[in-house]
């Protein structure tokens, strides 16, 4: 990963982190998606996909993943 590239989500589910990058992807920022997944391990072992955004987006995009998922618990 190059320089002043920031993780700024995490999920051992591959769609979540997809869903995630295309929200970003439509807020005007730029994602990649990173996967830590073992291939030796792929039906043993979950693996981790990461993904990560430019330092200057950072916050803004944890804004918009917080504000889309729910907090644990709540009901709308």
């Amino acid at each position: 990963m190059e320089k002043d590239w920031v993780k700024v989500y995490h999920s051992n589910i591959a769609y979540e982190a997809e869903i995630i990058r295309g929200m970003l992807a439509e807020n005007e920022i730029d994602a990649v998606i990173v996967n830590r997944q073992d291939s030796s391990f792929v039906t043993m072992l979950p693996g981790m996909d990461e993904v990560y955004v430019h330092i200057d987006n950072e916050e803004k995009a944890k804004q918009l993943i917080a504000e889309s998922r729910p907090e644990p618990g709540k009901i709308d």
